[in-house]
């Protein structure tokens, strides 16, 4: 029997490769085919207490085919002076015709300091209260029934009762579904913070790092500090939305204390003539006045910003840990000098991840 030379057993090879190629193209599409394209709906929350869309603004919803809104209706924080949980900073809509593109999650803050302060038996009153003033609000804007209302609160394993109570009633007034807001540690450690008796939760994958310690290098979203947290994630009882980051702050610390958050303050703004940089920290190097912001020699700025890489990451870690499905999808938040800083593309990502 001839033995095949090298030559002719490579020309013979690549034959067949050539003739397979088509098989196994077919093969991989037919496997992307079989694999199910998970439902998601795509959505922003929108956090300022006046409600107008710009054009900028609307044309980033259309061109991301976004309708859906989780739009903040009211605080409810706790007077000291008359003893009880009131509503601040009410949504004012200049512009009701704004809505009716829309469909629209009210969403209702409430501190958790209401909880430590109310009394065990006022809590089924603050809910009937919330509810009334929502759907007067509602109606008042020409809001239709709506399909979902969110609340958002970092409650605590001391004020989980109250907070608990307080959903349970909430719901039982409302003809529809309750959300609840649920930070990464109170994934982490269900035991302790509970499982609010909500229909589902939506996972705020943000804020997860110590903002008041200058050691942070960036408390809004980091991967691998959200790793700490997501290692239970696939055994939550809710089913879990997801919301994802898209702003930035400056944090600032005076005499290596923090003093506080300031929004839309570029780094730019600050110059070598009366500051210094290092990495994405400013140091002051005298007393001066930036934007109307007063600071002092020896002020110290972290500049913390949503970055689009860090972003994707988060949710690709998010997505692999995820049980449920459909899922929404939002970004925090809808904003023009925000959403300035990404690109269609870099936006469209962020949801695709989850498809």
């Amino acid at each position: 029997m001839t033995r095949w030379n090298d030559s002719y057993k490579y020309k013979y090879k690549k034959v067949v490769a050539w003739l397979c190629l088509p098989l196994l193209v077919a093969c991989n599409f037919s496997r992307k085919e079989d694999q199910p394209v998970r439902p998601v709906t795509r959505a922003f929350y929108y956090w300022k207490s006046v409600f107008t869309i710009t054009a900028f603004e609307q044309q980033r919803l259309d061109s991301l085919q976004v309708n859906l809104v989780y739009l903040k209706f009211f605080d409810v924080d706790w007077n000291e002076v008359t003893r009880q949980a009131v509503p601040v900073a009410k949504l004012r809509v200049p512009d009701t015709s704004s809505l009716r593109t829309l469909e629209v999650v009210p969403t209702i803050f409430i501190t958790n300091a209401c909880f430590e302060q109310l009394a065990m038996e006022d809590v089924n009153g603050l809910a009937q209260k919330i509810h009334s003033l929502l759907s007067s609000m509602l109606h008042l804007n020409g809001i239709p029934p709506v399909n979902e209302i969110q609340v958002d609160c970092d409650w605590t394993a001391g004020t989980r009762e109250k907070y608990f109570d307080f959903l349970h009633h909430f719901k039982s007034v409302s003809n529809c579904t309750v959300s609840a807001t649920i930070r990464l540690h109170q994934v982490k450690y269900p035991e302790r913070s509970g499982i609010p008796p909500a229909d589902k939760g939506l996972l705020m994958c943000y804020n997860m790092g110590n903002l008041k310690s200058s050691g942070t290098t960036n408390s809004i979203i980091e991967t691998k500090e959200l790793k700490k947290y997501t290692g239970r994630l696939r055994n939550y009882p809710l089913p879990l939305d997801v919301g994802l980051p898209l702003f930035d702050w400056m944090v600032l610390y005076r005499q290596q204390l923090y003093k506080g958050l300031i929004d839309h303050l570029p780094a730019a703004d600050f110059t070598n003539t009366f500051s210094v940089r290092n990495g994405n920290t400013i140091r002051l190097l005298k007393d001066t006045l930036v934007k109307g912001y007063a600071f002092k020699q020896g002020d110290v700025l972290r500049y913390e910003q949503s970055e689009i890489d860090e972003v994707i990451s988060a949710a690709r870690e998010i997505n692999k840990q995820l049980k449920n499905s459909p899922r929404t999808i939002s970004l925090y938040h809808l904003d023009a000098v925000t959403l300035k800083k990404y690109t269609i593309h870099e936006l469209e990502s962020i949801y695709s991840i989850f498809h």
